[in-house]
């Protein structure tokens, strides 16, 4: 049975409408999304921790949830917030509906509001506290609520990295140490097309750990949060580094992988999230249309000498892209993985897997 639900935004804004999923109430960062399809890849990827979701489509839940198509075996978000639920699942593949699976993982959803306005606002005033609630419904009482909530700090990291090590495809051709800041099974489904053999590691594994597996290439996954709140991880990627050995970053490893060569990141005003950011390749000139989920940004400027930019985004000219004169290493901002979206740039593997061989 719906019921009554309210979205507040730090802002004082209050947006009353229908629940679905799971009742209760719920605090995180509002964010939007501006893909099309793709929900049960959003929902189950680990870098929305701590984030409630606004999918600017205005329709969610009507090919419901299909379990072999996840990117994490549950939901990260906070909250969901969506123009119409639909909670019917017309998809030969789906194994339950929208709804099930939200009340299975805990997370609380609204509908039947006007997420237009609520983009407009986050666009005008930046990423900022909300809250969903179910239960309380004076909006004043709510904000003071986001008023002593602070999740600036928070390593949102050691929520949703893996906590022992664990290897997959043990008989493939080459060893890759995967250092899981909340990694999407898409990029270990990439990696394993090449018959890698993948060794995933927790996201505090020492320099020495990761040595003594001597793989012939390291991965640093992408996750959620800001990359300033993970200090432990730079001093192990600078002596990474010095191995000289092939180097993948995707999204928050780009950022990690920054920290730790000196450079500095910042806070995007509303961030890049959606499956259609243009994104241009100054090596090749072209251009290629990416998947995102990222609040943060490398500072081009302080990159130190031997680093480059190869990979701008065309939206607002923030770095996509990094590579070195001679460490022989891809660093990206958008997912070459896609899941979901366009798989312009999966050719990023290949040119992973060329340095490996």
């Amino acid at each position: 049975m719906s019921k009554e639900a309210i979205l507040v935004l730090e802002t004082g804004h209050s947006f009353i409408g229908e629940s679905f999923g799971y009742k209760g109430e719920t605090l995180g960062e509002i964010v939007f999304n501006t893909s099309m399809v793709g929900y049960p890849q959003v929902l189950t990827d680990p870098s929305y921790a701590n984030q409630i979701i606004v999918f600017s489509y205005p329709l969610i839940g009507n090919y419901g949830i299909d379990s072999e198509r996840l990117e994490s075996n549950k939901i990260h978000c906070a909250g969901v917030v969506a123009r119409e639920f639909n909670d019917y699942k017309f998809h030969w593949n789906s194994d339950k509906s929208l709804e099930e699976f939200l009340i299975e993982n805990r997370i609380i959803g609204i509908h039947k509001i006007d997420t237009r306005a609520i983009v407009r606002e986050i666009r005008k005033f930046g990423t900022m506290k909300a809250i969903i609630s179910t239960e309380e419904k004076d909006p004043f009482v709510l904000v003071k609520k986001l008023g002593v909530y602070d999740f600036n700090y928070l390593d949102l990291v050691r929520r949703v990295t893996t906590t022992i090590p664990y290897e997959i495809n043990e008989d493939g051709c080459k060893k890759v140490a995967l250092i899981d800041f909340g990694v999407k099974r898409g990029i270990i489904r990439e990696l394993l097309k090449y018959n890698l053999r993948i060794k995933v590691f927790p996201a505090w594994t020492s320099f020495e750990d990761i040595k003594s597996y001597n793989p012939d290439g390291i991965v640093l996954s992408n996750g959620p949060g800001d990359p300033s709140n993970v200090p432990y991880v730079q001093e192990t990627i600078r002596r990474i580094l010095k191995l000289e050995k092939p180097i993948l970053g995707i999204c928050l490893g780009i950022q990690l992988l920054s920290l730790s060569v000196g450079a500095r990141t910042y806070k995007l005003k509303f961030g890049h999230r959606g499956a259609n950011h243009p994104v241009y390749h100054v090596d090749s000139g072209r251009t290629f249309i990416t998947s995102q989920n990222h609040s943060y940004a490398v500072d081009d400027r302080t990159l130190p000498p031997g680093f480059e930019v190869n990979y701008y985004n065309l939206n607002d000219n923030t770095v996509e892209g990094i590579k070195h004169n001679s460490y022989p290493l891809i660093a990206v901002q958008f997912h070459p993985e896609a899941s979901p979206g366009p798989w312009d740039t999966k050719y990023i593997f290949e040119d992973f897997y060329n340095l490996i061989s």
